[in-house]
């Protein structure tokens, strides 16, 4: 399974510096509406610890690279167009904005939290982050709620007597969003909703496409621009705002993580995405130098500049994802010399089981067991694996 973060945000809001950032691609970057068209896809990459200095090794990754015992683990991004009032209506890029976003497993919603640009995307001051973070969460609503009445209808209009529950009508409409009918019947009875919907109002609508959508699309606000004192002054409000407390909202300077990325790269210094600093290897211009220490400022003040906690955020407290090494319990080198090649994200439910066919259906079909390889204990086909559990799968295929 390769996870996707779609990236959504309003024009202007350093959505697409945000994705520059996290995948060092070259994508368009303007203050005006669709600099992006069509959806952007890059590579970026999420921080596991590595499991190889465990075992006294030092990995030799296929895919994505390690750093000084950090296993950078690569992800798609994808930079999503179309984003405007009435987006869920098919206005502007609409029809197409909605069909990129049902395909991202989590969402990263980009929010200029100076306050410097309105609604539309144009230049203001003053503007309340705030209506951003409403407006992206509305418009997301009435998309579902939409796919809801359709639901309803097709189970209104049915032969009396004969129809599915309406839960297997809104999971049937929704099967897009990888729900099934016994989820649909857990979410109406959680929000204290009867099974049919003519008890429903349209209060009871809008509240069940809601949650509907929280569980099936999560999300997590990066709060773009928070190197101005605006920016964290809007930060403090919004996080104590009880409102917004359903919400991961992580601050991040994008023009931050671009520069020391891009400066890293010209060898001027020596940083590591994620980390809370960077050594100046090279002299520099006063007016770089200057640059340089409002980031280590702003690295100071948040730890990190925030876009590998946004992606981090999203894949692994929201969407629970684990990161599984295949490996073997004589030890984590393969016949080809290779150690740890691999580090794969997995869904939080996954078995060993699950490992199995992941890895090839073959595998998975001649599954006898599987073996934890630090404790080299032997492990069933149902046992739910952990976050960096290092495992060999055992099959006569």
């Amino acid at each position: 399974m390769s996870y996707k973060i779609g990236l959504v945000g309003k024009p202007s809001v350093g959505k697409s510096s945000f994705f520059n950032a996290a995948t060092m691609n070259d994508v368009p970057e303007g203050a005006y509406p669709f600099t992006t068209i069509d959806p952007s896809v890059g590579e970026a990459y999420v921080r596991v610890d590595c499991a190889a200095p465990e075992f006294g090794e030092t990995c030799t990754p296929e895919t994505g690279y390690c750093d000084d015992g950090t296993r950078f683990v690569p992800v798609k991004l994808v930079d999503v167009a179309g984003l405007i009032p009435g987006a869920h209506e098919g206005k502007g890029l609409g029809n197409q904005f909605l069909s990129d976003l049902n395909e991202a497993d989590v969402l990263v919603h980009v929010v200029d939290f100076s306050g410097t640009t309105d609604i539309e995307g144009e230049a203001t001051e003053g503007h309340d982050p705030r209506v951003d973070i409403d407006f992206l969460e509305e418009e997301l609503d009435q998309w579902y709620l939409g796919i809801l009445e359709k639901a309803v209808d097709k189970f209104e209009n049915a032969y009396a007597g004969t129809e599915p529950a309406i839960e297997e009508y809104v999971a049937d409409q929704m099967n897009a969003f990888g729900t099934n009918k016994d989820q649909v019947k857990q979410v109406i009875l959680a929000l204290g909703l009867d099974l049919d919907p003519a008890t429903w109002d349209a209060d009871d609508r809008l509240a069940l496409a809601r949650e509907m959508r929280i569980r099936t699309k999560p999300m997590v606000v990066a709060a773009n621009k928070m190197d101005t004192p605006a920016a964290q002054a809007n930060f403090e409000e919004i996080t104590s705002d009880p409102e917004y407390e359903h919400l991961e909202i992580v601050p991040a300077s994008a023009h931050a993580e671009k520069a020391l990325k891009s400066a890293d790269d010209q060898g001027v210094v020596d940083y590591t995405p994620g980390e809370a600093d960077f050594d100046i290897l090279a002299d520099c211009s006063m007016e770089q130098k200057q640059g340089l220490e409002q980031i280590r400022d702003f690295l100071d003040a948040f730890g990190q500049t925030g876009v590998q906690a946004a992606l981090e955020t999203a894949l692994f407290d929201e969407l629970g994802v684990k990161a599984i090494f295949p490996g073997s319990s004589n030890g984590v080198v393969t016949d080809e010399g290779k150690v740890l090649r691999d580090c794969f994200l997995l869904p939080p439910e996954a078995t060993t089981e699950d490992f199995a066919y992941f890895l090839h259906s073959d595998i998975g079909e001649g599954l006898l067991h599987g073996v934890d390889c630090r404790s080299k204990r032997q492990i069933g086909s149902g046992h739910h694996l952990n976050h960096r559990d290092v495992v060999e799968i055992v099959s006569t295929n």
